[in-house]
């Protein structure tokens, strides 16, 4: 993580207004942090997780929607 990017969130954080909407907030900061170091266009790998999520079942392994897993396949 780039420091100036924390810095520059912080700010931002502030109006999270509730533990469940910084929890949020830090999960999707996550998802794109991790996409960048994989190299994914973080709105391409977002769109991809949106769109494929609701179609899972029960059962089926979020794992599988992690950014390691589509660094080949989704747009750089």
């Amino acid at each position: 993580m780039r420091l100036c990017a924390a810095a520059h969130n912080r700010k931002n954080w502030l109006f999270s207004h509730t533990p469940s909407g910084a929890q949020a907030s830090a999960a999707i900061y996550s998802l794109i942090e991790t996409a960048k170091a994989n190299g994914l266009s973080p709105y391409d790998y977002l769109q991809f997780v949106f769109e494929t999520l609701p179609m899972l079942g029960e059962d089926d392994d979020l794992g599988t929607l992690m950014p390691w897993r589509w660094k080949d396949t989704l747009p750089a």
